[in-house]
Protein backbone atom coordinates (compact mmCIF):
# COMPACT_ATOMS: atom_id res chain seq x y z
CA UNK A 1 0.00 0.00 0.00
CA UNK A 2 1.28 3.51 -0.96
CA UNK A 3 2.35 5.52 2.41
CA UNK A 4 2.60 8.74 0.72
CA UNK A 5 -0.82 11.40 1.70
CA UNK A 6 -0.11 12.66 -1.14
CA UNK A 7 -0.39 12.77 -5.30
CA UNK A 8 3.22 11.23 -6.23
CA UNK A 9 2.74 12.79 -9.52
CA UNK A 10 2.11 16.67 -8.38
CA UNK A 11 4.93 16.31 -5.74
CA UNK A 12 7.79 15.35 -7.89
CA UNK A 13 8.97 18.60 -9.03
CA UNK A 14 8.84 19.80 -5.58
CA UNK A 15 11.29 16.66 -5.04
CA UNK A 16 13.00 17.32 -8.51
CA UNK A 17 14.40 20.48 -7.55
CA UNK A 18 16.66 19.17 -4.73
CA UNK A 19 17.90 15.98 -7.37
CA UNK A 20 18.49 18.61 -9.58
CA UNK A 21 21.62 19.83 -6.99
CA UNK A 22 22.29 16.53 -6.66
CA UNK A 23 20.23 15.79 -3.51
CA UNK A 24 19.54 12.08 -3.44
CA UNK A 25 15.93 11.44 -2.62
CA UNK A 26 15.80 7.71 -0.19
CA UNK A 27 12.32 6.32 0.01
CA UNK A 28 12.75 3.97 2.68
CA UNK A 29 13.82 2.95 5.98
CA UNK A 30 16.95 0.94 4.63
CA UNK A 31 17.93 3.54 2.17
CA UNK A 32 18.05 6.22 5.33
CA UNK A 33 19.79 3.53 7.63
CA UNK A 34 22.71 2.67 5.12
CA UNK A 35 23.14 6.48 5.08
CA UNK A 36 23.11 7.66 8.30
CA UNK A 37 24.87 4.52 10.12
CA UNK A 38 27.84 5.63 8.57
CA UNK A 39 30.64 6.68 11.12
CA UNK A 40 33.11 9.17 9.08
CA UNK A 41 32.37 11.99 6.61
CA UNK A 42 29.32 14.35 6.46
CA UNK A 43 26.17 13.96 5.46
CA UNK A 44 23.37 16.77 4.78
CA UNK A 45 19.71 15.45 5.37
CA UNK A 46 16.58 17.67 4.03
CA UNK A 47 12.99 16.86 5.33
CA UNK A 48 11.23 17.87 2.38
CA UNK A 49 7.85 19.67 2.50
CA UNK A 50 4.99 20.60 0.58
CA UNK A 51 4.75 23.69 2.69
CA UNK A 52 4.90 27.42 1.75
CA UNK A 53 8.40 27.41 4.11
CA UNK A 54 9.70 24.64 2.11
CA UNK A 55 9.24 26.94 -1.13
CA UNK A 56 10.08 30.00 -0.26
CA UNK A 57 12.89 29.39 1.66
CA UNK A 58 14.14 25.96 2.43
CA UNK A 59 14.39 24.31 -1.05
CA UNK A 60 15.75 27.23 -2.74
CA UNK A 61 18.19 28.15 0.57
CA UNK A 62 19.90 24.30 -0.10
CA UNK A 63 20.02 24.48 -3.68
CA UNK A 64 21.95 28.20 -3.28
CA UNK A 65 23.95 26.79 -0.16
CA UNK A 66 25.20 23.92 -2.33
CA UNK A 67 27.00 26.36 -4.60
CA UNK A 68 29.42 26.92 -1.66
CA UNK A 69 33.65 26.05 -1.82
CA UNK A 70 32.96 23.52 0.81
CA UNK A 71 29.60 21.02 0.41
CA UNK A 72 29.10 18.19 2.46
CA UNK A 73 30.13 14.58 1.16
CA UNK A 74 26.87 13.01 0.55
CA UNK A 75 23.11 15.08 0.25
CA UNK A 76 20.23 13.22 0.29
CA UNK A 77 16.72 14.15 1.11
CA UNK A 78 12.90 12.47 2.56
CA UNK A 79 10.04 13.75 1.68
CA UNK A 80 7.24 14.45 4.68
CA UNK A 81 3.73 13.24 3.67
CA UNK A 82 5.22 11.42 1.13
CA UNK A 83 7.80 8.72 1.81
CA UNK A 84 6.86 8.88 5.73
CA UNK A 85 8.26 5.54 7.04
CA UNK A 86 11.63 6.72 5.31
CA UNK A 87 10.70 10.45 7.24
CA UNK A 88 10.28 8.68 10.25
CA UNK A 89 13.28 6.72 10.48
CA UNK A 90 15.64 9.71 9.39
CA UNK A 91 13.91 11.65 12.08
CA UNK A 92 15.38 8.97 14.69
CA UNK A 93 18.76 10.50 13.80
CA UNK A 94 18.27 14.06 14.87
CA UNK A 95 18.66 13.34 18.22
CA UNK A 96 17.17 16.37 20.40
CA UNK A 97 15.54 17.76 17.34
CA UNK A 98 11.31 18.22 17.67
CA UNK A 99 9.82 16.55 14.16
CA UNK A 100 9.33 18.76 12.02
CA UNK A 101 9.09 19.74 8.01
CA UNK A 102 11.19 20.92 6.33
CA UNK A 103 13.85 20.46 8.35
CA UNK A 104 17.81 20.35 7.79
CA UNK A 105 20.30 18.54 9.47
CA UNK A 106 24.01 18.55 9.11
CA UNK A 107 25.67 15.41 10.59
CA UNK A 108 29.34 14.59 10.53
CA UNK A 109 31.00 11.53 11.76
CA UNK A 110 27.88 10.07 12.78
CA UNK A 111 26.51 12.75 15.11
CA UNK A 112 24.27 15.80 14.53
CA UNK A 113 27.06 19.32 13.64
CA UNK A 114 23.92 21.49 13.09
CA UNK A 115 19.87 21.53 12.32
CA UNK A 116 17.51 23.75 11.18
CA UNK A 117 13.94 23.27 12.20
CA UNK A 118 10.94 24.84 10.51
CA UNK A 119 10.91 27.15 13.43
CA UNK A 120 14.01 28.80 12.19
CA UNK A 121 12.68 28.23 8.35
CA UNK A 122 9.85 30.20 8.90
CA UNK A 123 11.88 33.25 9.77
CA UNK A 124 14.26 32.93 7.13
CA UNK A 125 14.51 34.19 3.77
CA UNK A 126 16.32 31.20 0.93
CA UNK A 127 19.70 33.77 1.26
CA UNK A 128 19.42 33.25 5.33
CA UNK A 129 19.11 29.86 4.64
CA UNK A 130 21.42 29.38 2.17
CA UNK A 131 24.17 31.73 4.29
CA UNK A 132 23.83 29.78 7.32
CA UNK A 133 24.29 26.52 5.78
CA UNK A 134 27.12 27.53 4.09
CA UNK A 135 28.86 28.42 7.31
CA UNK A 136 27.80 25.26 8.96
CA UNK A 137 29.43 23.89 5.25
CA UNK A 138 32.65 25.68 5.97
CA UNK A 139 33.10 25.02 9.51
CA UNK A 140 32.21 21.18 8.97
CA UNK A 141 32.83 20.06 5.88
CA UNK A 142 35.84 18.89 3.23
CA UNK A 143 34.18 18.07 -0.05
CA UNK A 144 34.60 20.82 -2.86
CA UNK A 145 31.74 22.69 -3.99
CA UNK A 146 29.35 23.44 -5.38
CA UNK A 147 27.28 20.41 -6.00
CA UNK A 148 26.42 21.31 -9.86
CA UNK A 149 28.45 24.04 -11.59
CA UNK A 150 27.15 27.52 -12.03
CA UNK A 151 25.68 27.25 -15.18
CA UNK A 152 23.43 24.66 -14.32
CA UNK A 153 22.67 26.42 -11.04
CA UNK A 154 21.67 29.59 -12.70
CA UNK A 155 18.88 27.44 -14.98
CA UNK A 156 17.25 26.50 -12.64
CA UNK A 157 14.31 28.04 -11.12
CA UNK A 158 12.80 26.73 -7.48
CA UNK A 159 8.81 26.75 -7.32
CA UNK A 160 8.06 29.10 -4.74
CA UNK A 161 3.92 28.77 -4.37
CA UNK A 162 2.64 26.90 -1.83
CA UNK A 163 1.96 23.20 -1.64
CA UNK A 164 -1.50 23.74 0.05
CA UNK A 165 -3.70 23.02 -3.31
CA UNK A 166 -1.39 19.46 -3.60
CA UNK A 167 -3.97 16.58 -4.36
CA UNK A 168 -4.40 14.07 -1.25
CA UNK A 169 -3.25 10.08 -2.89
CA UNK A 170 -6.21 8.66 -3.42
Amino acid sequence: MDESIYDRAAVAPMARELNDVKVRSLATPAEVDAVLTRSHGTVLVVVNSVCGCAAGAARPGVMRALQNKLIPDEMVTVFAGVDRSATDRARTYMKGVAPSSPCVALFKDGKLAHTLERRHIERMTDVDLASNLAAAFDQHCQHPGPSVPPEVYEKLRPQRACGSSIPLSR
